[in-house]
Parts: structure tokens; sequence; C-alpha cells
């Protein structure tokens, strides 16, 4: 007995595989930053599932998910409802996702030496991950 599958069921299986609990990213970027790239890069080496979407108006989603005015950088990620902004760490994407607060999500002001994505050699700048909340405003949520 032949058991034929139809096409799209087939595509599926054929798919990137995603595993119950592991998070989604879509992440908008420039398609010629190189820092995006390796931010990417940090997620995936941390569990994430990327969607790396290259768009020369990444500031389109930027006020879709509400990135507070002048904390916009060159990418913009999307993960179970929230927003990521510039070059947040997994560690506290994955504490966002775990703790689940009542915020549009985080955001990694300016383009801190150090940080995932922005990595040199040794040297860290010191940095502040930033939570958004409902109405726009910001508190600390890690410091690095």
């Amino acid at each position: 007995m032949k058991i034929q599958f139809p096409a799209l069921i087939l595509a599926a299986a054929l798919s990137t595989p995603v595993w119950a609990g592991q998070p989604v990213m879509d992440v908008y970027k420039s398609p010629s930053c190189g820092c995006c790239g390796q931010w990417v890069e940090h997620m995936q080496a941390n569990g994430f599932t990327v969607r790396a979407h290259n768009t020369d108006d990444v500031a389109q989603h930027k006020y879709r998910l509400g990135v507070p005015p002048g904390q916009g950088l060159c990418h913009t990620a999307e993960v179970n409802g929230y927003l990521v902004e510039g070059h947040v760490p997994a560690r506290e994407i994955k504490r966002l996702l775990k703790e689940k607060p009542n915020a549009r999500g985080l955001v990694v002001p300016a383009m801190p030496l150090g940080s995932p994505g922005m990595e040199m050699g040794n040297y860290r700048e010191h940095y502040d991950v930033l939570l958004v909340n409902r109405d726009g405003s910001t508190q600390i949520y890690a410091s690095y």
C-alpha cells in the first residue's frame, strides 16, 4: 500500500523544524548590516528559531511594534508578541518569555561594544537592557 501525502503536508514536514517550546523569532533587518547577522547568529546559538526578513523599511516594523522614539536601531525583532530592539542578549529575552510581564518588550539603546553582535575582542561597554512598558515608558531590566 502506497501512502500519498498532499504537497502542503509534505512541504511542512520538510521545512525547518520547530519543536514545542522553542521560541520562533521574526527579525526585520537591513540586508547590508553585518552586526544584524551576528545578532541573529547569537539568537540561533541560544536556541531560537529565527526567520530573518531583509527589508529596506525596518521603520514600519518599529512603529507597528511600538519601539519608543529615539530607541530604534538597525534591526527589530518580534517573539511571542514582544518586541526586541537592538542588541539584546538572548538570556534577557528568555527571561522575558519566562516572566511574561505586561510590557511591549525589550530594547538596548545605541550599539554598545561587547553586546551580542557588537563583539570587539574582550572589550565591553556598560549598557542597560530596558523593559518597554505598555505606555512607552522604559525601566532598567538588566545591566551589563
